[in-house]
């Protein structure tokens, strides 16, 4: 008798297990555009610090990351207990946001053709013994963890739209796994990223001609790295984010599928499997660049009305 219930005991946790692992893995995948963009953003946020307190920085960004999870995890359960008809809407401002975020960087790109002068003109101003590190370190680690507070604050909700129908337990472990997860993985890779030209200065001063070989290369592939990085965050977001956007309109959703089916009638499975990931990313772009000056109205009427408030 105690040991069929033992067995039983031990089938149900291999069942939730199985669940939460299953979700664990749906999640991740549809918070990958805000992964990459995570990534970059905080690996260009430690940009500029000094070499032995990069480090440093990026552990106190990820204890903030930590807080900040450990905010939004309880109020997504707590959201989903009481309001689960929030879920929906709050998951569409999420890739809406995404999307938006997605075309504000690419207007900057354009818009910005001296983005290199002002980094330039940062890094000197770091160089100057005038300047106090201790606050520079400070803003940036306080900007970081509000960049964070939003990418966390998305990447809870694309989570909770996943686990929405599951149980109560089921939503906890999978919203506290990702949170560990995402804080664990981008944070460690962050980590590495912002030491990779340490780790090819110092392979580059070695004795062996293929270490030095390997320094050198290293050194010349980080800066790409970090770009490439921004590139494909911001494609993501734009896809993620349309994704997001396509799922909560049931007319879209289904033009999308039906694009899928036409194509593969003449083109073959491969390729009709690339059309859904083409046109959520069209879908982002267009919402991306309709939400702009939308945004942009907002602000300044904001900026308008208050002044009045303090009058």
């Amino acid at each position: 008798m105690a040991g069929s219930s033992l067995l039983a005991l031990i089938d149900d946790i291999s069942t939730v297990l199985d669940d939460v692992a299953t979700m664990t893995k749906i999640a991740a995948r549809k918070t990958a555009g805000v992964l990459g963009d995570d990534l970059a953003l905080n690996a260009q946020q430690v940009t500029g610090v000094k070499a032995d307190r990069e480090l440093p920085v990026v552990w106190a960004v990820a204890k903030g990351s930590l807080v900040n999870k450990a905010i939004l995890v309880p109020a997504a359960l707590l959201i989903s207990a009481v309001a689960p008809w929030l879920v929906v809407p709050l998951l569409m401002l999420g890739g809406l946001f995404l999307c938006y975020e997605g075309a504000e960087k690419l207007l900057h790109k354009l818009l910005h053709k001296h983005e290199d002068d002002e980094q330039q003109a940062h890094l000197e101003a770091i160089a100057d013994p005038a300047v106090d590190l201790v606050a520079f370190e400070r803003d940036k680690i306080r900007g970081a963890v509000r960049t964070d507070f939003i990418l966390s604050a998305e990447i809870i909700a694309i989570t909770l739209g996943t686990v929405a129908t599951a149980s109560f337990l089921n939503q906890v472990l999978v919203l506290s796994g990702i949170a560990l997860l995402m804080t664990v993985g981008v944070y460690g890779l962050v980590a590495g990223i912002v030491k990779l030209d340490d780790a090819g200065l110092y392979l580059s001063q070695r004795t062996s001609a293929f270490a030095q070989a390997c320094g050198r290369g290293i050194l010349r592939l980080a800066p790409w790295l970090m770009r490439a990085l921004s590139v494909i965050g911001t494609a993501a977001m734009f896809m993620v984010g349309g994704g997001i956007l396509s799922h909560g309109l049931p007319p879209v959703e289904a033009a999308v599928h039906h694009a899928a089916q036409w194509v593969a009638q003449d083109a073959g499975q491969l390729l009709s499997a690339l059309v859904p990931t083409l046109l959520n990313g069209l879908l982002g772009v267009a919402a991306g660049l309709l939400s702009l000056p939308l945004v942009s109205l907002g602000t300044r009427l904001w900026q308008l009305l208050r002044p009045s408030r303090t009058r």
